[in-house]
């Protein structure tokens, strides 16, 4: 659905530790082990349901050496993952078995949810969202599907200034401010199932972010097709004053990149093609994909990237 998340892309350390959480404790499926295609130096893992639909990916950039991230104005603040709301306790216990940090039980905009932070200090969430059952699971992993993710419920955005944000929200991705609790106002995409929220928190004065470990890189808004993704485009240019970069072909979508007036990094990706280009959906993720322009260095990037190349 055109606006509504489409995945949000965080920076870890090893990359096994990483497979293993997101795929054990919290039963995503790993539905793709690529390469950054900026810099294939450093891998890029994408988790979702069984097919990877627009909605319910987490990515990952693994760096081993990355030093821990640092929180700050300008940033993503947390990704919100939905649940059944008959799954919260399921979860609650769940962590406590598996030694996850979380708060417990809290509400927000009068929804229950479990705030947690994964091995590197990604702020994450469950949110209990009526409903969600209804839409599909991946059932492969230890979770029983009656309790698994479901899909991005949605982030929040720490900032300096809220209303500049809100402006390309409303105006270029069709949100609607629906609430307000304490300093955090919440925006919703009207008739999104999945990755329909965005919260902005503004506190003006906070520190800088600094990129790490446990950081998110960007937040990406799902376009149907390339035409919507060039009308969301001209209206950040000729509306907002924004300065986006030109497509880039990432095999699975098409993107275009933006920093919106928040500082945050803010990606347009389309729908289609989907992760089944270069394998069979019953095989997703379990082998290392290359791009085909850098296929003649397929030896130098498995070499360098040996916790990816094993199947």
């Amino acid at each position: 659905m055109n606006g509504a998340i489409h995945h949000v892309t965080a920076i870890t350390g090893e990359a096994r530790r990483n497979i293993d959480f997101y795929t054990r404790v919290l039963g995503l499926r790993l539905v793709k082990k690529t390469v950054d295609f900026d810099d294939p130096s450093i891998g890029h893992l994408y988790f979702g349901n069984e097919t990877g639909s627009p909605g319910t990916l987490l990515t990952f950039f693994p760096i081993e050496d990355a030093a821990a991230g640092r929180l700050g104005v300008g940033e993503v603040q947390e990704t919100v993952w939905c649940v059944p709301e008959h799954s919260l306790g399921y979860w609650t216990h769940r962590f406590l078995a598996k030694g996850v940090e979380n708060q417990g039980l809290t509400r927000r905009f009068g929804e229950r949810t479990i705030a947690f932070k994964d091995p590197e200090g990604t702020s994450l969430a469950l949110t209990g969202v009526p409903g969600i059952e209804t839409q599909p699971a991946w059932g492969g992993s230890e979770v029983p599907a009656d309790h698994a993710i479901r899909g991005l419920h949605g982030v929040s955005l720490l900032l300096e200034d809220a209303e500049p944000t809100s402006a390309v929200l409303t105006d270029v991705l069709g949100y609607r401010e629906t609430a307000v609790e304490g300093t955090t106002r919440r925006f919703r995409l009207p008739g999104a199932t999945v990755g329909g929220v965005v919260d902005i928190r503004a506190v003006g004065g906070f520190l800088k972010p600094r990129p790490g470990r446990g950081s998110v890189h960007h937040v990406a808004f799902r376009a149907e097709n390339a035409a919507a993704q060039t009308s969301m485009v001209e209206r950040m240019i000729s509306h907002h004053g924004l300065v986006p970069t030109e497509q880039k072909d990432r095999r699975y979508f098409k993107s275009v990149y933006v920093r919106e007036p928040g500082h945050v990094l803010f990606e347009i990706a389309t729908d289609q093609p989907g992760f089944a280009v270069d394998e069979a959906a019953d095989s997703l993720g379990e082998t290392l994909q290359i791009p085909p322009f850098l296929d003649g260095r397929r030896a130098e990037i498995e070499a360098g990237l040996p916790d990816l190349a094993d199947d």
